[in-house]
């Protein structure tokens, strides 16, 4: 069976699967880049913003912090057992870290309820429109990881394209570095 042509192929001594991974980043990089400068200006601007700020619950957005830097820890196992072949240990790590990713998105979702019955809404004022569309941009982000992991997951469990674990753990580490730059701006910065 012959491989496809992107598993095969460098450019500078980087696959070039690994390549558009970066690419990808890259372009993710400016549309959270922008929403968070644009965020911090405003925030800036807006002294009354700590006041709504103070309505986040610090606790929820820690314990989400804490889910995701752990599903990144099963991330790199996975790519670890990957590098040794390991195909079926490496999708088991990979189903961690979507359960992960599952666990992220029903505290997200439990956390918007109490929100938006508290009058929190994405139309209560400016900080509340940011923090929805940072969070629910964010939150898309995760649920598309943990999509394409299922997916790796399922060749890896066969022992096949054992390259792509890194390549989606690669990905799902930005998820979580992105929310290491939204966890203080929307939650802890009152």
């Amino acid at each position: 069976m012959m491989k496809p042509v992107a598993t095969t192929r460098s450019a500078a001594g980087i696959s070039t699967g690994m390549l558009a991974v970066w690419w990808l980043l890259a372009s993710e990089i400016v549309i959270f880049g922008g929403l968070l400068a644009s965020y911090i200006m405003h925030r800036l601007a807006h002294p009354e913003w700590a006041e709504y700020a103070s309505h986040t619950n610090t606790w929820i957005g820690t314990l989400n912090t804490f889910v995701l830097l752990s599903s990144s820890l099963s991330a790199v196992l996975a790519h670890h057992a990957a590098e040794k072949g390991d195909g079926k240990k490496a999708a088991k790590y990979l189903l961690v870290t979507i359960g992960g990713a599952l666990t992220f998105l029903v505290v997200k979702s439990i956390e918007w309820s109490i929100e938006i019955h508290h009058g929190y809404t994405i139309t209560a004022n400016g900080f509340w429109a940011f923090y929805y569309v940072a969070a629910g941009i964010h939150a898309s982000h995760v649920i598309v990881g943990a999509i394409v992991m299922g997916w790796v997951a399922w060749y890896a469990n066969q022992n096949r394209e054992l390259q792509r674990v890194e390549m989606v753990g690669v990905y799902w580490h930005f998820v979580d570095i992105v929310w290491i730059f939204l966890f203080p701006l929307l939650y802890i910065a009152k």
